[in-house]
């Protein structure tokens, strides 16, 4: 069976990789030039764990291609994964252009039977799009050609996407025919034979479950980011909060843990999309709207809490930030909090001085010298007025207090994970600021 799929972004680029790794015949199609020429010379565009071995040995071995044109790496290929962006528009929707685009040249180039299937996140009723785009096309070349849409949502964590991928929790598939059902079940064999559930369901409700699944993780962030803040007022202690209801079966203790607001591709977007759907079709998702607001808000708690501390005025003043990416495991800097924070400081007078482990290119590419960058993270704190924790990545969980606090001007840290012990830290010196707790 040969697979193409179309997009190698972070969606694009592990699907056809991991589909490779079982044996599959896989091309993967991307119109930037230099994208695919680095691919081939082994040069990632993204930063995932365990993925740039996988793509060499996948590409050594001749089972995984790449490819600047879709006309002639679809031809053959009995399915086609779409997996091109679908930024925000300025109204907070999906932006279908890239899906549709891709639909219609598939529609002017297929010659056989293909599965088309949407694997990038599109709002309900975009498999209908892709049909009718393909369709035009068809008609177009006077062409009956036979195919299927399917709707095949991703649940990848960045970060750990290949074991996502290769041992998935579930996989969903939304088509309406046998034919398609029975392609899709092959294609995903390999992933199922330990006991991995392959849900079918209609197309409707496949890309529904995609939304609806992010749309509760990021409102499980938002209601412990609005209980830590209560917990403040209170004088109660979030972490405490966690593991008692999180020892609730009904609850459970994954996505409850305080922050400073979730970012990246997939949360931020999806909930806005959610919502804008929703409104074209007269429902209000008012918990939506207000898991959204809670987040916002969030992003500027750290920064609150340091103005609290020193004052509003932070000229002379120099912040040692350890984390940039949204999450640990990533270099996504995709509404990654560390920009709202860097923002206030800088608008406040202060300067930031910042380390992390991968991000640091993907940061410059995008607001460039607006902060120093440390080549180690006690680079970072070396003369610094306070150390700021952003994202818990693991070489942070365990550092040198001591020489921390013999490098800070101030025994000072704002920490906006809470991967220290409040009472272990204040012990040592330290003037020590968490979430969810005083």
């Amino acid at each position: 069976m040969k697979i193409a799929v179309v997009g190698t972004g972070y969606v694009g680029l592990v699907t056809g990789t991991c589909l490779a790794e079982v044996g599959t015949d896989v091309v993967c199609i991307d119109i930037d030039q230099n994208k695919i020429e680095g691919l081939k010379n082994g040069k990632m565009p993204i930063y995932e764990p365990g993925l740039e071995p996988m793509v060499k040995r996948n590409f050594e071995k001749g089972r995984l291609h790449f490819s600047t044109s879709l006309a002639e790496s679809i031809k053959g290929a009995t399915v086609a994964f779409i997996a091109v962006g679908t930024p925000p528009d300025e109204d907070g929707s999906a932006d279908l252009k890239y899906v549709l685009g891709v639909a219609r040249e598939i529609g002017r180039n297929i010659d056989d039977y293909c599965v088309i299937v949407t694997k990038s996140t599109v709002p309900v009723g975009t498999a209908e799009k892709v049909r009718a785009a393909v369709n035009e096309e068809l008609r177009a070349r006077g062409a009956d050609i036979k195919f299927d849409i399917a709707s095949n949502p991703e649940f990848l964590k960045e970060g750990a996407a290949i074991d996502d991928f290769m041992k998935p929790d579930r996989i969903v598939v939304g088509v309406d025919s046998e034919k398609a059902r029975e392609t899709m079940d092959k294609v995903y064999k390999p992933f199922i034979m330990n006991g991995h559930p392959l849900i079918f369901m209609d197309i409707p409700s496949a890309e529904m479950t995609k939304y609806a699944a992010n749309a509760m993780l990021a409102t499980r962030i938002s209601f412990m980011n609005d209980i830590a803040n209560l917990c403040e007022i209170m004088g109660a202690d979030v972490n405490a909060v966690r593991k008692g209801i999180g020892s609730d079966p009904r609850i459970g203790s994954r996505f409850i843990y305080a922050g400073i607001g979730y970012g990246g591709s997939c949360f931020p977007k999806d909930v806005k999309a959610l919502i804008k759907t929703a409104k074209e079709n007269g429902h209000t998702m008012r918990i939506l709207e207000a898991v959204e607001d809670v987040n916002d808000d969030q992003k500027s708690v750290l920064f609150n809490k340091i103005t609290s501390t020193i004052g509003s005025d932070l000229s002379g003043k120099t912040f040692a930030m350890w984390g940039l990416s949204f999450k640990p495991n990533t270099d996504d800097m995709r509404e990654a909090p560390s920009l709202v924070l860097i923002d206030k400081i800088i608008d406040a007078g202060g300067k930031v001085i910042a380390y992390d482990p991968v991000s640091m290119e993907e940061t410059h590419r995008m607001i460039g010298d607006k902060i120093a960058y440390a080549k180690t993270p006690y680079e970072a704190i070396a003369g610094a007025d306070a150390l700021l924790v952003v994202t818990e990545w693991s070489e942070f969980k365990l550092p040198d207090f001591e020489s921390i606090g013999k490098s800070l001007k101030n025994k000072l840290i704002f920490d906006g994970r809470n991967i220290y012990d409040k009472e272990e830290m204040r012990g040592m010196g330290f003037e020590y600021y968490c979430i969810g707790s005083n």
